[in-house]
């Protein structure tokens, strides 16, 4: 939502006690530290990841690097605008956006980065939800949807007030749960709390004993006993829990989907980005791991370093989300 995490950049020593000098070093170094800041915005989903190769840059000795949490639609608006060099975005970028950034002349490399798996959760003193089902998140997430009490959503579960909370519409979990619960990208009910800062939704569902919320599994990772998520079913099928495992091997659909950053192809000329980008994905399966998620294999992250070094721009995907595509399919698509 506009919160932002700002690392420490280079720094400049007077060399000199002459008082002009000194005020002549400190205004180059300045205005050098103000070029070499990397900006980077978007998804709540992949801030995780990027907080964290961000940081580990830093102490490598890299650039100043900033990442904001603007939701992955508020971070495409950024990064079309010219605004940012990086964008983070938890579903591929969309039509408009494309639109958008060809209109402002904005050409971009899509670099899928992990996989997460969006958990559904429950307040830990919900002790009759262990399990959902795809059709009764439909019945509880379609627009118009008049459920407002746990008794409602399966006989047997108690007389409990059902309060919803889950990312806000510019959110790309927003997109991508509303696309593969209901059928259509943003097609939701209105009557819940949203944000596209996922630690307000962890707080949200935490103080309420009736509340039933959505977002990536890193935020689960980092709330134990705060929060308590569901397994889902579909089909009639056995419940299945968000894992590493379950993402990798498929089974825990349809919330299953891979993450990305956006680069500016004219920011990811100045060698600042160009060093930033290859440490990501020199780095990528350690830097996903440690955030909570799912990684590639390493040899993957260097294979779409490799697509980045070639020049590959633009988009793999129609200009939407695609529910269920599995590991293996992304990185046989995005290396070919």
């Amino acid at each position: 939502m506009g919160s932002s995490v700002m690392f420490k950049g280079l720094f400049f020593k007077a060399a000199s006690a002459v008082a002009v000098s000194t005020a002549l070093i400190t205004s180059f170094g300045s205005q050098a530290n103000a070029q070499s800041v990397i900006k980077v915005d978007g998804s709540s989903t992949v801030f995780p990841i990027m907080e964290r190769a961000a940081s580990d840059f830093q102490k490598s000795g890299g650039s100043r690097v900033t990442v904001g949490i603007s939701g992955t639609g508020g971070g495409f608006k950024k990064f079309c605008n010219g605004d940012t060099d990086i964008s983070n975005a938890s579903r591929p970028i969309l039509k408009k956006e494309i639109d958008a950034c060809k209109a402002k002349g904005v050409s971009y490399f899509e670099l899928p980065i992990g996989y997460d798996g969006i958990v559904v959760v429950v307040n830990p003193q919900n002790t009759w939800a262990k399990d959902l089902t795809v059709d009764e998140l439909k019945r509880i997430w379609e627009p118009g949807s008049k459920i407002k009490n746990w008794s409602q959503v399966r006989k047997g579960f108690p007389n409990v007030p059902l309060k919803l909370f889950g990312p806000g519409p510019d959110s790309g979990t927003f997109d991508y749960f509303t696309e593969a619960i209901n059928g259509k990208a943003k097609a939701s009910r209105t009557d819940f709390t949203p944000s596209e800062d996922d630690n307000v939704l962890v707080r949200g569902v935490a103080s309420d004993r009736g509340a039933l919320g959505y977002f990536g599994k890193s935020y689960l990772e980092a709330n134990k006993g705060r929060v308590r998520a569901v397994g889902i079913s579909r089909g009639g099928g056995k419940a299945v829990m968000a894992s590493d495992a379950t993402v990798q091997n498929a089974s825990y659909q349809p919330l299953s989907r891979p993450l990305f950053i956006y680069v500016n192809s004219t920011s990811a000329k100045r060698p600042e980005v160009k060093r930033f980008v290859t440490f990501i994905f020199n780095n990528g399966n350690k830097v996903v791991k440690q955030a909570n998620y799912t990684p590639f294999p390493q040899k993957a992250y260097g294979q779409i370093l490799a697509n980045y070094n070639k020049g590959k721009l633009g988009t793999i995907f129609g200009g939407e989300a695609e529910v269920g595509l599995t590991i293996n399919e992304l990185i046989a698509r995005e290396v070919r």
